[in-house]
C-alpha cells in the first residue's frame, strides 16, 4: 500500500459520504503514480532488445557495448529495466534512496545528497564521467535523468560547502526551478550539455521529465542537452533574488569570469557534439493527471483536468484551483491538477510546497463540501517526511479545537506541524520516482 497511514486519512473524515471520498483521493493518487513507476515507463520502449520511439529506433546489439550512467530520485528503477532487457557493459547511477537495491552488479549504486548535494553526489559525478569517458563511437551511452539529478550529480566549479551554501539560499529564495537550474548549469563542468562532450559514441537519454512542460535543458539541469542559459543569465537571477552579494565570493568569481569569457560558456543547440545525442520524455506530469482522471471517472465521478501547468506561490495556488471548482457544477466532480509552486520561506517551521498549498485553502473550504489535495510524487515534500496533505471542510473546526491557527502556521512556514496535528500528513516514504506534484478538489 503507497500510503502508509491510509486508515488514519481515512477515519479523519467526520461523515461515511467523507470517508469515502478520502478513501478515493488516496486511490486516484495511486493509480496516478503507478502509471509513472520508472520501471514501466522505461520498460514501454523496448522490443526485443530495440529501444523504440516514433522518431528512432535503436538497435542495442549493434553497438559494440553498452554503457549506462544514470542520476535522480528514479535512476533504480529506470536502471533495472535496462538491465533486464539489455546486455550492459558498465554502468554507475546516483540516487537518493538507499532502501532500493539494484539486481544487477555490473551497476554501481551511489548514494547522493537531495535537494542539498554531498560527498556522494560529487562521487558519483565522478565516476560517471569515467564512464562516459570510455564511450568510443561504436558505442551507445544510455543516460537515465530523473528529478534530483541537479544535487545528486555535481561535478562543480566551486567547493562542495560553497555549492551547499549557494544551493541552501537558492532554494529559500522563492527562484523556480528553471531559475535555479541556471545557476547549478552555471557552476557545473556537467551540466547544462557538458556532459556528452566527454563521450565520443551515440547518447540515448530516457528521461522522467519534473519540471512543466518538459524543458529538456532544465531537467536535473540538462546534462545532455543544448544549454540557452548564459552566465550573464545566472548573474541576472541571483541578482534578481538579492542572492549576489549573499553567495560565496567564489562562486561570483565562476559567473564572473564565464561572463568575461574566461570560463568556456555551455555548448549551444547549433554546437555539433550534439550530433549523435538523442534526449526522449518517458514519463512525465501530464501521464499521470490523465490517469487520475481516468481512475476518477471509473469510480463514478464526473472530472476536469485543470492544469498540468501550475506554478506560483503555494499558499496561494489553491485559490486559483477553488476558484475554477466553484465555478462547475458540484455534482460528484473531480478537479485534478498537476504542476510545481514555489515556497519563499520566511520562517523557521517545517514542511514543503504540498503542504503549505493545502494550508493555504483550510479557511476558505471550511464548512463547504470540498476536499482538496496534494501530493508529491515522490513521495518528499521539502524537508519533511510526508509527500503532501489533504484537507475538508471540517479541518479549520477540528483545528480550532485544538487550538491551532492556519494563518499562523503558513506565517511561520509550518504547515508540517499542523497537519501532524491533526493526522493528515501523507506518509508513503520515497516513491522511487518523480513527476513533480498532483492536487485532487472532490466536490
Amino acid at each position: 500500500m503507497l500510503f502508509k497511514n491510509y486508515d488514519q486519512i481515512v477515519s479523519n473524515g467526520k461523515t461515511p459520504q467523507l470517508q469515502r471520498k478520502r478513501k478515493d483521493i488516496l486511490d486516484i493518487l495511486t493509480v496516478a503514480l503507478d502509471s509513472v513507476n520508472p520501471y514501466n515507463a522505461v520498460k514501454r520502449v523496448f522490443e526485443d532488445g530495440k529501444v523504440v520511439f516514433e522518431a528512432e529506433i535503436f538497435d542495442t546489439s549493434g553497438f559494440e557495448n553498452v554503457y549506462v550512467v544514470g542520476f535522480g530520485k528514479a535512476s533504480i528503477g529506470m536502471a533495472q529495466a535496462v538491465c533486464d532487457f539489455v546486455n550492459v557493459t558498465k554502468g554507475v547511477i546516483v540516487s537518493n534512496d538507499s532502501s532500493v537495491k539494484l539486481t544487477r552488479d555490473k551497476i554501481e549504486v551511489i548514494i547522493g545528497g537531495h535537494p542539498i548535494p554531498n560527498n556522494g553526489s560529487i562521487q558519483g559525478a565522478e565516476k560517471i564521467t569515467e564512464v562516459v569517458k570510455q564511450c568510443s563511437e561504436n558505442d551507445l551511452l544510455i543516460v537515465l535523468i530523473s528529478g534530483g539529478g541537479s544535487a545528486l550529480l555535481c561535478k562543480s566549479r566551486v567547493s562542495l560547502e560553497d555549492l551547499q551554501e549557494t544551493t541552501n539560499l537558492l532554494l529559500k529564495s522563492g527562484a523556480d526551478i528553471k531559475e535555479i537550474n541556471t545557476i547549478r548549469k552555471h557552476l557545473s563542468h556537467v551540466k547544462g550539455g557538458q556532459l556528452v562532450q566527454l563521450a565520443k559514441g551515440v547518447v540515448l537519454s530516457l528521461i522522467i521529465s519534473d519540471i512543466i512542460n518538459d524543458p529538456l535543458e532544465f531537467i536535473s539541469s540538462g546534462p545532455t542537452s543544448p544549454d540557452s542559459t548564459t552566465f550573464s543569465d545566472a548573474k541576472k537571477i541571483l541578482e534578481k533574488y538579492f542572492l549576489w552579494e549573499r553567495v560565496p565570493l567564489e562562486v561570483r568569481k565562476v559567473v564572473e569570469g564565464g561572463i568575461k569569457g574566461s570560463i568556456l560558456e555551455t555548448p549551444k543547440k547549433d554546437d555539433p557534439v550534439f550530433d549523435n545525442v538523442y534526449n526522449f520524455i518517458v514519463a512525465n506530469n501530464e501521464i499521470a493527471c490523465n490517469t487520475a482522471v481516468e481512475k476518477a471517472k471509473s469510480l463514478g465521478y464526473e472530472t476536469k483536468l485543470l492544469t498540468t501547468s501550475l506554478t506560483g506561490e503555494a499558499k496561494y495556488a489553491s485559490n486559483i484551483l477553488i476558484d475554477k471548482a466553484k465555478n462547475r457544477p458540484k455534482n460528484q466532480t473531480v478537479f485534478i491538477s498537476g504542476g510545481e509552486t514555489t515556497v519563499t520561506i520566511k520562517g523557521d517551521g517545517k514542511g514543503g510546497r504540498n503542504q503549505e498549498l493545502v494550508l493555504g485553502s483550510v479557511e476558505r473550504i471550511a464548512d463547504s463540501d470540498m476536499i482538496l489535495a496534494s501530493f508529491a510524487t515522490d513521495g518528499i515534500d521539502g524537508r519533511s517526511d510526508a509527500a503532501g496533505a489533504i484537507a475538508d471542510g471540517f479541518t479549520f473546526s477540528r483545528a480550532h479545537e485544538k487550538e491551532l491557527h492556519p494563518n499562523k502556521f503558513l506565517e511561520e512556514n509550518n504547515s508540517y506541524e499542523f497537519f501532524s496535528k491533526l493526522d493528515d500528513l501523507f506518509i508513503t516514504g520515497p516513491s522511487g520516482t518523480n513527476v513533480m506534484d498532483i492536487q485532487l478538489i472532490v466536490i
